[in-house]
């Protein structure tokens, strides 16, 4: 190989290509470094105020929350108040309503299962939330006709 000191044609296109390209990545890291300091993304946060102090609480509930009137009675509550338990809404209090309408008061929590939409971890979710209120015993046939006979 012999170096002579004097560059070829193509050596030269070579060299003015790659200065090109390089002067062209140069303008493009600049460009991109300005824009990314003021027109980037904007990050916002959300401060949570302090607690008021228990003297400050109002004694009223506020109109947005609920009331706490203890535990709901599943045999004559309204859908309205079955939305109030917890995994209850509008489509499952209406399935409890109709199941209540075609079977009777519920007997048990545990009957709840029979209702579509209710399994265990559902059940649980609003159990000591709920009760069965004043629930008669079902009367057997032979109970039935004793009374009368009486």
């Amino acid at each position: 190989m012999k170096v002579t000191g004097k560059l070829t044609k193509t050596e030269w296109l070579l060299l003015a290509l790659g200065a090109a390209f390089l002067t062209v990545l140069v303008f493009a890291y600049v460009k991109m470094s300005k824009t990314a300091e003021g027109d980037g993304y904007t990050i916002t946060t959300q401060r949570q105020l302090p607690e008021t102090a228990p003297e400050e609480e109002t004694e009223e509930p506020l109109p947005d929350e609920p009331e706490e009137s203890g535990p709901v009675d599943i045999n004559t509550a309204s859908q309205e108040e079955l939305e109030t338990l917890s995994g209850v809404g509008p489509v499952l209090a209406q399935r409890i309503i109709e199941y209540r309408e075609a079977n009777g008061p519920f007997q048990s929590l545990e009957e709840l299962l029979e209702v579509k939409g209710i399994g265990e971890k559902t059940l649980e979710k609003f159990r000591e939330d709920i009760t069965l209120g004043e629930v008669e015993p079902p009367q057997s046939e032979d109970q039935g006709e004793e009374d009368a006979a009486a």
